[in-house]
């Protein structure tokens, strides 16, 4: 296996749920990855340590997802120049319209990229990592081509019932 190009992190294993898709996602086009548990609020240390080393380890992009108060994201992305793409998780009280806030809701000088809360938000963080590797690899830049075009053709085939 190749280094490590994308780093899924979530603040807890409850949040795998969510960030497994975009797990999928890297595993369906090949991308080099690790994914692990950085808490920001229990492991803040672990959590510096990772984002000072990201550059470092060759990360193109880290892909944070975290739930109600949600800090991963921009903690990470205040300790380093990789790009963070982050993912509200929903959570029990607020459906993750906190975590949404929390992430979005970024300084300027300190960006996050925010997706949608849930498991579409992880799986298009992940496409959004595979996009700006395949700026840089025209064979990963096919298969996302690829994907798109299956995507279409998906949506083409789709029939509505009849009307009642």
């Amino acid at each position: 296996m190749s280094s490590v190009q994308v780093g899924v992190v979530m603040g807890s294993s409850s949040d795998w749920d969510t960030m497994q898709h975009a797990v999928s996602i890297l595993q369906e086009f090949g991308i080099a990855h690790e994914a692990k548990v950085v808490s920001a609020h229990r492991m803040p240390d672990d959590m510096f340590a990772y984002a000072e080393a990201a550059q470092a380890r060759g990360l193109a992009a880290i892909i944070a997802g975290a739930g109600g108060a949600a800090h991963l994201p921009g903690m990470l992305a205040a300790k380093t120049v990789v790009p963070v793409l982050g993912v509200p998780v929903a959570s029990r009280h607020l459906q993750g319209v906190d975590s949404l806030h929390s992430i979005v809701q970024m300084p300027k000088g300190v960006p996050v990229a925010t997706f949608a809360i849930g498991a579409a938000g992880a799986a298009n963080a992940a496409l959004f990592a595979v996009a700006m590797l395949a700026n840089q690899d025209a064979a990963l830049r096919a298969q996302l081509q690829a994907f798109r075009a299956r995507q279409t053709e998906a949506a083409r085939a789709m029939t509505l019932p009849p009307a009642a």
